[in-house]
């Protein structure tokens, strides 16, 4: 790995590149919260990869003065995958959509999550189709009337947190485009795990799906509308005179109203825990959606398993010593092997 000659700045992460997205985008906040990060973990521009497929989203390797590959539409996950398995060195982050992620590229990011590769993959989840124009993506709420659902839709809606969850994601959280600390937090913590790091960040299209998360990206609304998660700390909410929290009884989540001075330990508040084995728990709080429940954000699940290229190369190491370190040309012409004559 190459060593960072000088100390980078946010300013060496732009790239030469006209940003064009729609006026308004989640898209600019995150790219900024991204350019600003970066320069934090202290690896030179040619240390990172970011890899997209096709989406809004997905131009963001053109934004950003690192290696990028734009791929084809779902398949970002698979391409993301070689790169960090042939070169694990690299720092390879994929950006995805809802629709790009979840729909065609559904089977690509399961496998990729549940590998553990030490990816960091970013989805963004406007519920909506943008760059076609507006369609019902497969994170659209049902009754959602776009263009292909002039009627409302039907179809049940993906929870991209517990889709992670259900394939044993090590790590899943969740953040907002507009909420500049909390994103700049997860972005840290998804960089430092060590193997697949899934973050969902809630972002506005202004064009076909204005206002979708406005409770939580709002500050007036945040208070009441999301739950911060911390670990360690009770699952509390709502401002004074309004504080409410969670309890979780045989896995099933409730509302507790909590007086301003009130102790939640005595309320049966749960407790955040992020490191549990199990993903019981983390699955209970993805349960949580509005309006009947605040909206979790942050780090849901942070466990700690072998990565996939770790165990990749512990196999080939392990197989060079008892085998020797091989040769293509005896490889082809071991075992069964016949010549085709005229």
């Amino acid at each position: 790995m190459a060593e960072a000659a000088v100390k980078l700045t946010s300013k060496d992460f732009i790239s030469d590149q006209d940003v064009r997205w729609c006026p308004g985008c989640g898209d600019y906040s995150v790219l900024a919260n991204v350019q600003r990060v970066l320069p934090e973990f202290g690896l030179p521009r040619e240390n990172f990869v970011f890899v997209s497929g096709i989406g809004c989203s997905s131009r963001f390797p053109y934004y950003l003065n690192t290696y990028g590959f734009h791929t084809i539409h779902g398949r970002a996950p698979a391409f993301a995958t070689g790169i960090k398995v042939s070169r694990p060195e690299l720092s390879v982050w994929v950006v995805t959509g809802d629709g790009d992620g979840l729909s065609i590229g559904g089977n690509h990011l399961l496998h990729a999550i549940r590998r553990n590769i030490d990816l960091q993959i970013l989805l963004f989840n406007n519920r909506v189709y943008g760059l076609t124009k507006g369609q019902y993506s497969p994170t659209s709420r049902i009754g959602m009337r776009t263009k292909s659902s002039p009627y409302g839709a039907i179809d049940h809606p993906v929870d991209p947190v517990a889709f992670a969850l259900g394939c044993r994601a090590t790590f899943v959280a969740r953040t907002v485009d507009v909420d500049t600390p909390h994103l700049q937090e997860i972005l840290r913590r998804a960089y430092e795990h060590p193997g697949t790091a899934f973050v969902e960040i809630l972002q506005n299209c202004p064009v076909y799906n204005d206002d979708e998360w406005i409770e939580v990206e709002d500050r007036k609304q945040r208070l009441e509308a999301s739950l911060v998660l911390r670990d360690g700390e009770p699952l509390v909410y709502g401002g004074k005179g309004r504080r409410k929290g969670i309890r979780i009884e045989a896995g099933i989540p409730s509302i507790v109203e909590l007086g301003d001075d009130e102790d939640p330990a005595a309320s049966g508040v749960a407790v955040h825990h992020e490191r549990h084995l199990s993903p019981a728990y983390a699955f209970a709080l993805a349960s949580l959606n509005r309006p009947d429940f605040p909206l979790p954000v942050g780090v849901f699940r942070a466990v700690e398993t072998p990565t996939y290229e770790g165990l990749v190369e512990l196999q080939e190491r392990e197989s060079i010593e008892s085998r020797g370190p091989g040769d293509v040309a005896t490889l082809l012409h071991a075992g069964e092997t016949w010549t085709v004559e005229e």
